[in-house]
């Protein structure tokens, strides 16, 4: 088989399009392979499909295509134009890369493999490309997946803030909490910023919305109820920010008592302030003695965490009327504990309690959203934080966001 004709298998070339020739430069470890049309063929207009003669050529331009045994491969073609009477002077679109774009559709297809793995100067180092071309091709794949991906209005959502990046910097995040994806990602973590994701439905549509898993922020719950209908039926409060707030109650108990006991010579408390934070089950081996121990010493410390361990149970109901009666022997027992961080926690409970009850009707948490907050944690430590934050926001859709990046493969004629 002839150098041409491989290069035309290996390009994935089709009429009216062949290899002219190749040329080899092992100096450079470089391959260039340079491509030509056959004549007196019609040309499909980019904007209206309509077939046109050919009116001239652009200037010749070369795309990175994938390696050929670690040589650097390039594809050289100058791109035809037609006239068209309704759109003017264009160029045709080429079956082997995207319009305004330096690489094959095969060579982005595997820098988006890649870029999946590692972050983005890695990316680089592997394919051979600048740090700027490697951010355009991510850039172009969620631009891609962005406008391929359906209008459609999640019946359950998560929301969410992400810090972006040192100080009160933040981000919103709504994740579709049924297909485990980033639907949207707002600047701040202001009413505003939910507000601009729910104005991109009709009412109609934002009437489908069953459900929304949130915590207990103010802006967003304002924008929740300014733009739903029957919202308190449908906010739901997270169990895991729930369970949060009452562990930093725990850790205010522990800092209190610790300072008293610290101020009698005794050291108890001193490095424990997570074991109090683990869940019983989750306790590691290694710190179970210890705090068995501490548990039995008639701390106000073992109290608070005894009164946390105890809520736990309440999502474990199937009912919401057997969940409401725990609910009340739960809090006089935290408002009697006369723990003061307790007691101020048991009753901001109180306040929010409809959206407490109300995951009882929809079984919805943010433990999906948590675990995108987490990779979205690991895409920020990998690009070691993101100065920009249109930056952070393309990542977090390129790696979070479940859509269709890759370029389309397609081998049409060109007339």
């Amino acid at each position: 088989m002839r150098d041409v004709e491989l290069y035309r298998q290996l390009l994935g070339l089709e009429q009216p399009w062949s290899v002219e020739r190749v040329e080899l430069s092992l100096e450079e470890r470089r391959v260039d392979v340079f491509a030509s049309h056959a004549e007196g063929l019609a040309w499909a207009c980019p904007e209206c499909g309509g077939e046109l003669a050919l009116y001239d050529h652009a200037e010749e331009r070369a795309w990175r295509h994938l390696d050929s045994c670690g040589f650097t491969t390039w594809l050289h073609a100058r791109p035809p134009r037609v006239s068209c009477p309704s759109h003017g002077v264009r160029q045709v679109r080429l079956s082997w890369a995207e319009p305004h774009s330096r690489f094959t559709l095969l060579f982005e297809r595997l820098a988006i493999d890649v870029l999946k793995e590692t972050d983005v100067s890695g990316a680089a180092a592997i394919l051979g490309t600048s740090w700027d071309e490697t951010w355009g091709l991510m850039e172009r794949a969620v631009r891609r997946g962005l406008e391929r991906k359906p209008h459609r209005v999640p019946a359950l959502l998560g929301v969410d803030e992400k810090a972006a990046a040192k100080g009160h910097s933040y981000l919103t995040v709504v994740c579709d909490l049924q297909r485990g994806t980033v639907d949207y990602v707002g600047d701040e973590r202001t009413r505003a910023s939910l507000d601009a994701y729910f104005e991109r439905f009709s009412a109609e549509e934002r009437a489908q919305i069953r459900a929304v898993a949130l915590d207990m922020w103010q802006p967003y719950l304002n924008s929740v109820r300014a733009s739903l209908e029957d919202p308190e039926r449908k906010i739901v409060f997270d169990r895991f920010h729930i369970m949060e707030n009452v562990g930093r109650a725990v850790d205010s108990v522990r800092k209190r008592e610790h300072k008293q006991l610290r101020a009698q010579g005794v050291e108890l408390l001193t490095g424990s302030k997570y074991l109090w934070l683990y869940a019983q089950e989750n306790l590691p081996e290694r710190h179970r003695e210890r705090f068995d121990g501490l548990k039995s010493a008639n701390l106000k410390t073992a109290r608070a965490w005894a009164i946390k361990e105890s809520l736990r149970g309440l999502w474990g109901y199937r009912r919401r009327g057997w969940a409401l009666r725990f609910w009340k022997r739960w809090y006089f027992w935290a408002t009697h504990s006369r723990l003061e961080p307790v007691i101020k926690v048991a009753r901001m409970l109180k306040r929010h309690f409809q959206g407490v009850l109300n995951f009882f009707d929809h079984r919805i948490t943010n433990a999906v959203a948590e675990g995108l907050n987490s990779k979205i944690q690991t895409v920020k430590k990998m690009a070691y934080g993101f100065r920009n934050r249109d930056h952070f926001k393309t990542a977090i859709f390129f790696h979070c966001g479940g859509l269709h990046l890759y370029p389309a493969i397609t081998h049409g004629n060109a007339g």
